[in-house]
C-alpha cells in the first residue's frame, strides 16, 4: 500500500507544471501575408505601348505596356515610381531567335516564319512542352514587378503556321496561358483572337487589339467592355479622325501608333 506522503512530490510537480503553462502566453500564429490585390485596367484607361527603344517615361498615361525581356526590375520600378501600372509584353505564339531562352525551345516546336525576322510560329498543340517554357517567362515578369502580362500571337490557328491547328487547340493554349499568369498574381490580356472572345472573356482581365477599325470588327470586343474590362486598342494605318469617335462610343482605349511601336503615339 502506498503511503500518502509519498504522493506529495508528484502532486507538487504537477501543480508547478500547470502554473507554468497558465503563466506562459500561448505562441501567436505567424501573421498572414498581406493580401495581394491583382490590378486590372478599367474601361477607358489610357495607355502607352512601347516595344522599341528605351522607354520614354514622359507620356502622361496611367498604364505602360513594355517588353518583358528588354526591361529589368529597375525600369519597372521607375514606372511604378511615376504612378504607372506596367504590362509585360511576352511573345507566346512564336519562337524568337533573339531571346535569351531561344535554345530552350525544341526544333520540333518551330513552324513557318510569321513574317518577322527571326520568328517562327510555335506548335501550340504541345502544351506539356510549352507550359514550363511559358511559366518561366511569366516568372520573369513577376520577379521584375510587372502588374500584368500581354501574351502576343494568340490566334495562331487563323494563320499559316505549318501546323494543323484548330480553334480548339487555340482555346486550350490561351486558357493555359491565362491560368499560368493569374496563378502568379498578375492580370492577363487577350491579344486579338476576336472570334473566340465569347468563349474567352471570362478567362482574361482585359483585351489588347490591333486594327479592329481598319477591318471593321471593333464591335466584336463589346463583351470585354460589357464585363467592365478594358480594351487597349491601336491602329497603324487609319487616321485618328476616322476611328476615335466610334472608339469612344464603344468604350475602347484607342490610339494610333507606328508599326515599330516606338514612343510615338497619337491618342484619341
Amino acid at each position: 500500500m502506498t503511503r500518502p506522503h509519498a504522493l506529495y512530490p508528484l502532486v507538487l510537480l504537477s501543480c508547478l507544471a500547470l502554473l507554468a503553462a497558465c503563466s506562459t502566453p500561448a505562441p501567436r500564429p505567424a501573421p498572414a501575408p498581406p493580401h495581394h490585390r491583382v490590378w486590372r485596367p478599367s474601361v477607358g484607361t489610357a495607355w502607352q505601348w512601347q516595344l522599341d527603344g528605351r522607354v520614354d517615361r514622359r507620356v502622361d498615361v496611367p498604364v505602360y505596356d513594355i517588353d518583358g525581356f528588354e526591361n529589368d526590375a529597375a525600369a519597372v520600378d521607375r514606372l511604378h515610381g511615376d504612378g504607372r501600372k506596367v504590362i509585360c509584353y511576352i511573345n507566346a505564339g512564336a519562337w524568337e531567335s533573339f531571346r535569351p531562352d531561344h535554345r530552350d525551345f525544341p526544333a520540333a516546336l518551330r513552324g513557318r516564319s510569321n513574317g518577322w525576322a527571326g520568328e517562327r510560329w510555335l506548335d501550340i498543340r504541345q502544351l506539356d512542352v510549352l507550359r514550363p517554357l511559358m511559366a518561366k517567362r511569366f516568372d520573369m515578369c513577376r520577379e521584375r514587378g510587372f502588374d500584368a502580362v500581354e501574351p502576343d500571337l494568340m490566334d495562331a490557328y487563323l494563320n499559316d503556321t505549318g501546323f494543323p491547328l484548330t480553334a480548339a487547340h487555340q482555346l486550350a493554349y490561351n486558357r493555359m496561358l491565362s491560368s499560368l499568369v493569374r496563378s502568379r498574381g498578375m492580370s492577363v490580356g487577350l491579344k486579338n483572337d476576336l472570334p473566340q472572345i465569347p468563349q474567352l472573356v471570362g478567362d482574361f482581365d482585359f483585351a489588347v487589339n490591333e486594327e479592329c477599325a481598319q477591318y471593321d470588327d471593333c464591335a466584336a470586343l463589346a463583351p470585354f467592355v460589357k464585363a467592365g474590362k478594358a480594351v487597349l486598342h491601336v491602329e497603324y494605318a487609319v487616321p485618328v479622325g476616322d476611328f476615335c469617335e466610334r472608339s469612344r462610343k464603344l468604350g475602347l482605349s484607342s490610339m494610333r501608333k507606328k508599326l515599330n511601336l516606338g514612343a510615338w503615339r497619337q491618342p484619341c
